[in-house]
């Protein structure tokens, strides 16, 4: 019985409500209960804002006289839509809402969506059609790229930022962009620094934008990483980008710079037929399988032997870059697995690489910079755990690396 009597009452609550115009089929349509409720919620609080305020200025300043002064009306932007309210004003202009502050048209927390759908690599007309299918709110393009620019601050600040003395490894990489640049569409690399710390953990170092890289390119940036604190710097490991070990050996002198393995590999099956490729790359194995440096120089020569007469541009590709593709073998297992391949950065790259293919062609810097951060601050967040096995390669580094490490 108890029940039936609820269910009545919620029905004839119901009817009530549509009876007074509401539709309830539409619940968060035009004229919807949900939009109706949010409006006079809104202008409630609003209204007891003033209220407070006026108490406030009565309270400090007696002889002051300030008081309402009617209302003014504003387009408001919601998650249930947009619609009109009417905004209490003071005579001396000084009430400044929270809820609404001047100036702006949207309830907080808006504007963290418009950024989330930025992030994912919406460009401004794409977000201007979702808020608008979403909450059927009509928000302008200036506005949205006005909050998005917001960003551009805490960007600065995070290029800033004061950094660790000492990184057990850091991983350079790029990736490269379309930016529209003097009335044409250009190819741009965003270079990316990733540091695992003593923890263990990764962070992003620092991002930087050019048309083409080189020795004083890099020299450039990691001056700015020594300058941002950054002392020492135990393993870099990056592909062979132009002028890197050259700027690492000026920066960072006593820094062993690791090639990465498995970019040579595919560096030397480049070129060679089908029929050989699964071949080719077993006998590779060997090299960088190896226990040590002597039995890799070994496995090179045996692979020297058998196939430099088919493909004579392997062999001399490893040799000139021997010194630093091996230095991976000087290090146990467990540090191995870490060093020999970029893959960690790698698989941040393949992560924003879905953001910018988003994008297409990005209108300037500012936005590529825009775009990757805010996608970065997503992506760091699921970086909660160290790397594998970082207790037994710390315990290598604190051996080895005694004199430099910095562990408080």
């Amino acid at each position: 019985m108890r029940k039936k009597k609820e269910i009545t009452a919620l029905d004839r609550a119901f009817d009530l409500l549509e009876e007074n115009g509401y539709d309830l089929k539409n619940i968060s349509g035009n004229n919807g209960l949900l939009r109706e409720m949010t409006k006079n919620l809104v202008e409630r609080a609003l209204q007891a804002e003033l209220t407070a305020h006026l108490s406030n200025q009565k309270t400090l300043n007696e002889s002051r006289c300030n008081s309402r002064n009617g209302y003014g009306d504003k387009k408001l932007i919601t998650d249930n839509g947009s619609f009109d309210i009417k905004t209490p004003r003071d005579r001396n202009s000084s009430f400044e809402p929270i809820l609404v502050p001047k100036r702006s048209s949207m309830v907080k927390g808006l504007d963290d969506k418009i950024l989330s759908l930025y992030a994912k690599g919406m460009s401004v007309r794409d977000i201007q059609i979702q808020l608008e299918e979403l909450y059927g709110a009509e928000v302008s393009k200036s506005l949205i790229s006005d909050i998005t620019d917001e960003v551009l601050e805490e960007i600065e600040l995070w290029h800033k930022r004061p950094l660790d003395a000492v990184y057990p490894i850091v991983y350079f990489d790029c990736l490269v962009v379309k930016v529209r640049e003097d009335k044409r569409i250009i190819n741009k690399s965003v270079y990316i620094a990733l540091g695992v710390n003593i923890n263990g953990l990764k962070e992003i170092l620092g991002l930087w934008i050019s048309k083409n890289e080189g020795a004083k390119f890099w020299l450039s940036n990691l001056t700015e990483l020594r300058n941002r604190g950054l002392e020492d710097i135990l393993i870099a490991c990056t592909d062979n980008l132009t002028g890197m070990t050259d700027a690492i050996n000026a920066a960072y002198p006593n820094t062993e710079h690791q090639l990465c393995v498995v970019h040579q590999i595919r560096n030397s099956l480049a070129f060679v037929s089908y029929k050989d490729r699964k071949a080719v790359a077993n006998d590779l194995k060997p090299i960088y399988t190896a226990t040590n440096e002597e039995g890799a120089i070994e496995a090179l020569a045996s692979f020297k032997d058998k196939w430099d007469k088919n493909y004579p541009h392997i062999s001399p590709a490893w040799n000139r870059n021997w010194n630093n593709l091996v230095i991976f073998l000087d290090y146990p297992e467990d540090i191995r697995r870490a060093i020999y391949t970029t893959n960690a950065i790698e698989a941040l790259n393949n992560q924003l690489r879905k953001v910018t293919k988003n994008k297409r062609v990005f209108p300037n810097d500012n936005a590529v910079f825009k775009t990757l951060y805010l996608a970065i601050g997503y992506i760091e967040k699921k970086w909660t755990m160290p790397i594998r096995n970082w207790k037994q390669a710390m315990a290598h580094f604190i051996i080895k690396f005694e004199d430099r490490m910095k562990i408080k």
